[in-house]
């Protein structure tokens, strides 16, 4: 049989978390599967962790506060063949987990997504900001990354061993899941996506998610990403916005230089050519790190045939 590990990381969610362990009995149990249903609970003060347990979920505590933590002791202390993440808040319907779980465990999926976005979140979340950051997150990786996923954020995903194991957290909050999403798309996971059902959360129940903050939070941590995964596009990026500023300052210096044989503006000259050896500095501190990272890769590619070798 193989082992299925449910993990849901949660913060005050008394209201729902019954009926989430409840869900995932109904819709995962079965003869295919060593079921367990782990429910992590940080620091919640609504007595979250006994209703879980009385639900009939192993309830473990991350005191360090953040999502990211959360997650990052889950993946380290729970051993499983499919782990499926789930929220505490029962905005994911379960009727589709299985589906999730048989893509990583009969077709070889590393990490199988429960798009939101193609059904019906847009109809049910009433927070337009949100709705709008899902898209702006959506459209800064597709670009950066050259993929086409429908959901980054969403927090229902199914993951093979393989990836749990493999994948370093950094972020401590609610980034977790773009981090995710681009650690897979950069290693060349099997990324699938399922379409599932979203509800609002259930009146009483509050989102721990704040709009601005988090939302700053997941654009700057994209942003480094970037400047990690793709450290050649980054600084050239930079190179050509130095050398473009330099152009427009140098230029019209040069000109005047040629036509009259005086240079009249020294300090803009001199700005120019500052400007000018960062691009350079710029340009060659990408070069460097492209090949830092792609060593990386490779040492990555070899960890992870050991980990499948040891797996077998």
């Amino acid at each position: 049989m193989k082992k299925v590990a449910v993990l849901i990381p949660c913060y005050n969610e008394a209201k729902t978390i019954k009926k989430v362990v409840t869900d995932c009995k109904k819709y995962l149990s079965s003869d295919e599967y060593d079921l367990k249903i782990y429910v992590y609970d940080n620091n919640s003060t609504d007595h979250t962790d006994k209703i879980a347990k009385k639900a009939g979920a192993i309830v473990r505590y991350e005191y360090k506060q953040g999502k990211g933590n959360v997650v990052r002791t889950m993946f380290r202390e729970i051993e499983a063949d499919c782990y499926l993440m789930i929220d505490g808040d029962d905005t994911y319907p379960l009727d589709e987990a299985k589906k999730l779980c048989d893509v990583v465990l009969k077709k070889g999926g590393d990490m199988v997504i429960g798009d939101r976005l193609s059904s019906t979140y847009f109809q049910e979340n009433k927070r337009p900001f949100h709705n709008f950051g899902n898209k702006l997150v959506r459209g800064l990786i597709n670009t950066l990354f050259k993929s086409n996923i429908r959901d980054m954020m969403t927090g229902y995903r199914a993951m093979s061993r393989n990836f749990v194991k493999t994948f370093p957290i950094l972020s401590k909050g609610f980034e977790l899941e773009v981090e995710m999403t681009i650690f897979a798309l950069d290693h060349g996971f099997l990324i699938k996506e399922i379409p599932v059902q979203y509800r609002d959360r259930p009146e009483g129940s509050v989102s721990k998610l704040n709009t601005y903050s988090d939302g700053f939070k997941v654009v700057k941590r994209i942003i480094s990403l970037f400047e990690e995964c793709k450290p050649a596009l980054f600084f050239s990026l930079l190179s050509l916005f130095f050398l473009a500023v330099s152009g427009i300052l140098g230029v019209p210096v040069l000109i005047n230089y040629f036509n009259t044989g005086l240079v009249e503006r020294f300090p803009t000259l001199i700005v120019a050519c500052f400007l000018l050896i960062i691009s350079t500095l710029m340009m060659v501190c990408g070069i460097i790190l492209e090949v830092i990272v792609k060593k990386h890769r490779q040492l990555f590619e070899l960890n992870l045939n050991n980990l499948s070798i040891k797996n077998d």
